[in-house]
């Protein structure tokens, strides 16, 4: 394809025709020339807005980039209704590609019923593989929203699923030849189905019924970057016991692997929740089918630890994602 906008028909035929989630709340969506939508709320509701680019794969983007954006949606409370995507791509790239990705995207719209409601695609020699960058739109009552920064001293930490579920399957499809060569493809085959637990919709809806203070989706900078970030937002201590961190085997070992630190590791999918109740929480997490332990407490101090036996951690301000380490060093 040449660099430059999408050429009408292309932007038609490979893109808007594969769109065919529609929301009621939407009253002007993706077109020829339109560089703006509309969403239609109601006088007790707020609009939440999420921004995030997939750039750490050029896997399964598409289903990533809606994934990954209603999930910081849901870390608030609300209500996903629709996203603008801007799509970059490369002049070596294949309509058909372009394609396969908008294919993508709708599956998980209809997944999450989620409308795509406009957007940009071009064509640059500015990036070097194809790159989304998604803008989220959703709602929620008026003073209901719930931040990462509302958690209190002498609450439960409470984690869902397990810790490196996005890092993992993205090593394991981007890095399957080199994997082979030590680990078996069985094991290599059940990382790379991670992607399957990487929405956290079902439990922060759960998590909302039952009442929590804070909700943070664990992403770039892994559990120890996101627990920074909530204690950090709430201005509250941390106490986290590094054994009671839910992490698959397969992530340990495609970490050991390439040499990098599992808790460092992106990791949605994996929601961090802050709440009064962290036993009355699991239970009902459990008892739709998702997994979740609680791995610490929040306390009045300022110091941020992971203890993991005698030994004692202070968490630092979150650096640059294990997963980009891969790339580096193999």
């Amino acid at each position: 394809m040449e660099i430059g906008k999408l050429p009408e028909s292309v932007l038609k035929r490979s893109v808007i025709k594969q769109l065919h989630v529609t929301r009621p709340e939407v009253t002007s969506g993706p077109n020829v020339g339109e560089d703006c939508a509309t969403v239609a709320l109601g006088p007790d509701e707020e609009m939440v807005l999420s921004t995030d680019p997939i750039t750490g794969t050029a896997s399964d983007i598409g289903e990533l980039a809606v994934t990954i954006s209603v999930n910081d949606l849901a870390s608030a409370g609300a209500e996903p209704v629709g996203i603008l995507l801007t799509v970059l791509l490369t002049p070596r790239m294949r309509e058909a590609k372009l394609k396969g990705i908008m294919e993508q995207v709708d599956a998980a719209c209809r997944r999450y019923n989620v409308q795509v409601i406009g957007g940009h695609t071009e064509v640059t020699e500015a990036v070097n593989q194809p790159l989304i960058s998604v803008t989220a739109v959703g709602k929620v009552k008026k003073s209901q929203m719930i931040s990462t920064g509302g958690a209190k001293p002498d609450m439960d930490l409470v984690l869902t699923k397990w810790i490196g579920l996005e890092g993992t399957s993205i090593i394991a499809k981007d890095h399957e030849k080199e994997l082979l060569t030590r680990l078996p493809q069985s094991l290599i085959d059940t990382a790379k189905s991670f992607d399957q637990y990487l929405s956290v919709l079902p439990e922060s809806r759960i998590a909302v019924e039952h009442g929590v203070a804070a909700m943070h989706d664990v992403t770039e900078g892994g559990i120890f970057g996101a627990l920074w970030e909530m204690g950090e937002a709430s201005g509250v201590g941390i106490d986290v016991d590094l054994k009671n961190i839910p992490v698959k085997q397969e992530t340990i070992e495609v970490c050991e692997f390439f040499g990098i630190n599992p808790y460092e590791l992106i990791s949605s999918g994996a929601m961090l929740i802050a709440t009064e109740d962290g036993n009355g929480l699991v239970r009902k997490l459990a008892d739709a089918g998702v997994a979740s332990a609680i791995i610490g407490k929040s306390n009045s101090s300022n110091d941020r630890r992971i203890i993991n036996g005698e030994e004692v951690r202070f968490l630092e301000p979150p650096k640059t994602d294990a997963l980009y380490n891969v790339t580096v060093n193999k």
